[in-house]
């Protein structure tokens, strides 16, 4: 008998400490952030060849991942940018502004704004 109590306490812990590990890792989950550009390239030519693979190595180095770059924007409403946008994701806000104030990326915009002008920013995303 005592042997079967054991067993029920053992399980109802079990569970108890199983659910607050779910809650735990729910609660780890952050949304992912995404860095978004609008790039108005000036020549495209030198831009690609001597900036944009710098820039891309930064990215992937400081953790973040490309998704997206593309000269075809298509507008849905309104004024599309100029020349070119590009979509980065991140773990975090934080993760992202250390990419921006890194050495590589501040060596690699050294060439690139030679050939174009930027406009930056972040946005948020949604939990998974």
């Amino acid at each position: 008998m005592k042997t079967n109590y054991k067993v029920a306490i053992a399980l109802v812990a079990g569970a108890a400490l199983g659910g607050a590990a779910i809650q735990g890792l729910h609660a780890q989950a952050k949304p992912p952030v995404y860095t978004v550009s609008e790039i108005d390239v000036t020549n495209v030519a030198a831009y690609e060849k001597e900036f944009a693979p710098i820039a891309q190595a930064s990215i992937r180095k400081s953790g973040g991942k490309f998704l997206a770059g593309s000269q075809k924007v298509t507008s849905l409403e309104g004024t599309p940018p100029k020349s070119r946008v590009t979509i980065q994701v991140w773990d975090s806000l934080e993760q992202a502004q250390a990419w921006r104030n890194s050495a590589d990326y501040k060596a690699a915009r050294v060439i690139g704004d030679k050939y174009a002008t930027y406009r930056a920013f972040a946005v948020e995303g949604i939990a998974p």
